[in-house]
């Protein structure tokens, strides 16, 4: 495959440097985005359509005619991964090809187009080359990269859209759950699900998250920081939170995590966990967890710790758990889940050996 020529329209009116060194301070994450995005379209034709016009341009509003099929059917898909300055300034992100693997297995259960790894890499390079200057430097700080996919035909009959659009979005971003890194409470939630067997919940599409959103609001009401959901024909295994997988230590010295059963989202971030727990000598399971089993382990110290993973969050410990009017508090333990969190860190900053080669130079 040829590689993707991207035409370049500078931002007129960037930020000046100043205004992004202030930003750069305290970022937050998902506030601020940078100077510009990535845009490439794919036309529908009867030898299966192609990608074409990439091009990165001024970040900015998007113009949609009304009947644009994602509006109505929710015909859209997403990724989530860092860029990392390294001592020497270069700029690397880590495990692409994992997420380029998974927009494209999400792609195929929405019925979008397939993006060529190439080009999904060769996206992430455009976009960096236009606004490296936004990475930033301090400790745990990181550049948020959002490539998406929607369906862009302005059509209202009920089948994939013909014309679709992938772009790529940045932010700086610090730490997800804000200030000091502490240990997370999380609500089980009882009534609501994220998704369903036969659904959508291994795809990495913004419904699953729009279905969240409520039990999200129901949880702060709770003093919770996240909800958890449940897999209740399976006596209430553990499925995932409203956005990041769930781990158990175990007191003999195993990792535990949810398997996949095509209601959970396969977390880079997750497979990531799995193979360092390997590294460190842990026996590592995926498996069932039933909330009982989660209860009896805290409450017995068979379970020494839990922690919630993801690409914003990376590893964060998971303090206390609200189930109704119970609560399990944890016993405190963060030992594995912040060796884990270090050693995960250090690999993306380039300070600890990438023995997997799972780092992947943009800029």
């Amino acid at each position: 495959m040829s590689e993707t020529v991207f035409t370049r329209q500078p931002h007129l009116s960037p930020l000046s440097d100043a205004e992004r060194v202030e930003i750069l301070q305290d970022p937050g994450f998902g506030k601020v985005f940078t100077d510009h995005m990535v845009s490439i379209d794919w036309t529908w034709s009867e030898d299966g359509g192609a990608w074409h016009d990439a091009r990165v341009e001024p970040y900015g509003p998007l113009q949609l005619d009304p009947a644009a099929a994602v509006l109505h059917y929710g015909q859209e898909i997403f990724e989530g991964l860092k860029a990392y300055r390294h001592a020497d300034g270069s700029v690397w992100t880590f495990r692409p090809e994992a997420n380029a693997a998974r927009l494209n297995r999400s792609a195929e259960r929405l019925a979008l187009p397939q993006l060529p790894e190439e080009m999904f890499l060769a996206s992430l390079r455009a976009q960096l080359e236009a606004d490296q200057a936004w990475v930033p430097t301090g400790e745990g700080q990181s550049l948020y990269l959002r490539p998406f996919m929607f369906a862009a035909e302005a059509f209202l009959g009920v089948r994939p859209a013909r014309q679709v659009r992938y772009m790529v979005i940045a932010s700086p971003a610090g730490n997800y759950f804000g200030g000091e890194l502490k240990p997370v409470t999380i609500w089980v939630s009882r009534d609501l699900a994220r998704a369903g067997k036969g659904g959508t919940g291994a795809a990495k599409t913004g419904g699953n998250y729009a279905a969240s959103l409520l039990p999200q609001l129901q949880a702060a009401e709770k003093g919770a920081d996240q909800v958890v959901f449940l897999d209740e024909t399976h006596d209430d295994s553990i499925e995932e939170l409203g956005g990041m997988n769930v781990f158990f230590v175990y007191e003999d010295g195993r990792l535990v995590t949810p398997e996949l059963t095509g209601t959970i989202l396969e977390g880079v971030t997750r497979s990531s966990i799995l193979q360092l727990g390997r590294d460190m000598g842990m026996s590592v399971e995926e498996r069932r967890v039933t909330l009982a089993e989660w209860a009896e382990g805290v409450r017995t110290g068979a379970i020494t710790e839990v922690f919630a993973c993801g690409t914003a969050a990376v590893v964060t410990p998971i303090g206390r758990l609200l189930d109704g009017d119970d609560v399990i508090e944890s016993t405190g333990g963060t030992e594995v889940a912040m060796k884990i969190r270090a050693e995960l860190e250090g690999i993306q900053i380039g300070m600890v050996e990438d023995r997997h080669g799972w780092m992947h130079r943009l800029v």
